[in-house]
């Protein structure tokens, strides 16, 4: 018989309306007896400190990954997170990094709260038990399943603040469906590397974002106070101007790595423009990060930088695309 566990974490799908707004306060058996169990699954509960995911840390992010890997050893078919989603493609992400398993672990959340009249996070849960004890779900990584689809941790983003169809894969689409309780392979199974060892503490990462206008004090601003690496969120395909160009430059030749990932929703960067562009970006030392969003990609050279301080781009540069 399937044997699933279930890691409740808090979040919106926990979430009680009161006078000082919404607060997560429903445990995870509280969960599971709203939902309908698909049948045939046991289902175990461990419960973490609850609170909304926009109020954790990196340290948080970094123990809930462990208490993933413990669950995980008490041999289950795989494991479920409720999550709050303004945060989920980040843990998500984490996860994939850290933990090599074939077994599924799945986040999922609601977008409205457990004590409205129509909530969505039964029916959310009940399809990520059935994806966390599915055959097509195993070899996968971790997988964010919400509102009838899952998706790879890689690529998946938070698209809509109140909707239901609040996650999807801009230019990738998911993986699995889940229809009737049946899940629906979409894609074959496959799976990006793991980190080469645990990172530990994670690394300090600011991610600066372009706009019209933008120069270098953010940059500057971010190294002084202790940011190991930067994230560019840059314009298009991977575009600054002249000043950030010379910022990023300063930055590499003191050795703190700078990401390139673009502040569009879908499509890769590339070093396609002088002027200020990408060629510029590229010539001054910084690493275009294919498709990652800003979010992923700090968090990826975030452990890169536990895991390997004398050469974080080189772990960087083997989980992106060659």
């Amino acid at each position: 018989m399937p044997r699933a566990c279930l890691v409740a974490t808090g979040g919106t799908i926990a979430s009680r309306a009161g006078a000082g707004g919404r607060v997560a306060s429903a445990r995870g058996q509280d969960l599971l007896a709203q939902t309908t169990v698909p049948r045939g699954i046991t289902v175990t509960v461990h419960d973490v400190p609850a609170r909304g995911s926009f109020a954790w840390s990196l340290a948080d992010l970094r123990a809930i990954v462990h208490r993933i890997r413990a669950a995980l050893d008490d041999e289950v078919s795989g494991v479920v997170v409720t999550h709050g989603t303004d945060t989920m493609e980040e843990t998500v992400f984490l996860a994939s990094l850290l933990i090599d398993d074939d077994r599924p672990v799945v986040f999922t959340g609601a977008q409205r709260p457990f004590d409205d009249p129509a909530p969505d996070g039964p029916a959310n849960l009940a399809d990520a038990l059935a994806v966390a004890t599915s055959d097509h779900a195993r070899g996968r990584g971790p997988l964010l399943c919400f509102d009838g689809h899952a998706f790879a941790a890689r690529g998946v983003r938070k698209v809509e603040t109140l909707g239901s169809h609040a996650f999807d894969a801009p230019g990738r689409g998911p993986v699995l469906r889940v229809a009737n309780g049946s899940v629906l392979p979409l894609t074959a199974p496959g799976r990006p590397p793991v980190l080469p060892a645990d990172p530990g503490e994670l690394a300090r990462v600011d991610v600066i974002s372009m706009y019209v206008g933008a120069d270098a004090a953010l940059l500057r601003a971010a190294a002084a106070a202790g940011a190991r690496g930067i994230v560019l969120a840059a314009f298009g395909v991977g575009n600054a101007n002249d000043e950030v160009v010379d910022a990023v430059r300063t930055l590499t030749e003191t050795g703190v790595p700078v990401l390139v990932c673009s502040r569009v929703p879908s499509g890769p960067v590339s070093p396609l423009y002088g002027g200020g562009g990408g060629v510029d970006l590229a010539r001054a030392g910084a690493v275009f990060a294919s498709d990652l969003s800003p979010w992923q990609a700090r968090l990826l050279l975030s452990a890169a930088l536990a895991v390997a301080p004398e050469d974080p781009v080189r772990v960087v540069s083997a989980h992106l695309p060659d």
